[in-house]
């Protein structure tokens, strides 16, 4: 199959391109290298290549900034998917597009998950920016899958895992204070890959939710990580009301992978035996990465 994926320079890009590379034909472009926000350029990606896949992987991802920079955080989250989508249904191609648990407003009581036809609410611009690309994708075009996700960690670019070592690693006797009271799926983008690996072979389509199983606190998540890499930090869980931040952020991101299950291709697994795989896989390379970051 020929696919094109959007934002491969990210870290669930990366993966994915890595995944599908062996048995599909891949033109994988960095948002610097396809602007899914330019029609011109989408359409002229398409005429030279013919996809008959796109996995978009491209977002506004800085949430906080989003509250500021409303008008590019819509452009990219809303208006780049409809480009696709529409581009998508000229040329009979399928679409994956990749979504958020900040669709939801988080107040339902853990440990109650959310599914994949609960009412949305966003309450932060970027979950609202996510959600109108949800709407753009599903009026332009019946082909498409959206997959909502949450917390994601990789090797590919900076996320909380990363930041929390390099932040241990660069003072070991400084306290370190992690919010206890947001919980979600820690979510390894090399498993969702592989998820997203059998969404496209078995041609799923409409809202679907992976994440990894179980949930944490990000005070947890820091917690075991760490205890994994084998590193020793003073870690101390802290109320969200201690960091008051620009953007809301939902107190509960727990998804349920309903759908997938119901399809029996839930590849997901337990967020911890994900974090040690990924420990296994990288640890050298994210020791290097945190000290060469703490010299800069």
């Amino acid at each position: 199959m020929r696919i094109l994926i959007t934002g491969a320079g990210g870290q669930l890009g990366r993966d994915c391109a890595g995944r599908l590379a062996a048995d599909h034909r891949l033109k994988a472009c960095t948002s610097g290298e396809l602007d899914i926000t330019d029609g011109d350029r989408v359409g002229a990606v398409f005429t030279e290549y013919s996809p008959e896949m796109v996995i978009n992987c491209a977002a506004y991802t800085a949430v906080d900034r989003c509250e500021e920079d409303r008008q590019q955080c819509l452009c990219v989250n809303a208006g780049g998917p409809e480009i696709l989508a529409k581009r998508c249904r000229a040329v009979g191609a399928r679409l994956l597009h990749i979504s958020t648990d900040y669709v939801f407003d988080g107040a339902r009581p853990v440990p109650s998950p959310y599914y994949e036809d609960d009412v949305t609410n966003p309450l932060s611009m970027y979950g609202r920016s996510k959600l109108a690309g949800e709407h753009a994708v599903m009026e332009a075009l019946d082909d498409y899958c959206i997959l909502r996700t949450a917390w994601l960690f990789g090797m590919g670019s900076g996320n909380f895992l990363k930041t929390i070592l390099r932040l241990a690693l660069a003072d070991p006797n400084r306290t370190l204070k992690i919010v206890n009271d947001q919980f979600g799926s820690l979510t390894w983008t090399a498993r969702l890959a592989k998820q997203i690996e059998a969404l496209v072979v078995n041609r799923v389509t409409g809202i679907v939710h992976a994440t990894a199983e179980g949930f944490s606190s990000w005070y947890e998540g820091a917690a075991f990580f760490l205890q994994v890499m084998g590193v020793e930090a003073n870690l101390v869980p802290c109320a969200s009301s201690e960091y008051p931040t620009p953007a809301h952020r939902p107190a509960n991101s727990i998804l349920e992978n309903k759908r997938l299950k119901e399809a029996g291709i839930n590849t997901m697994v337990s967020w911890q035996q994900d974090v040690r795989a990924f420990v296994e896989q990288n640890r050298q390379l994210l020791l290097d990465e945190a000290v060469a970051d703490k010299k800069d």
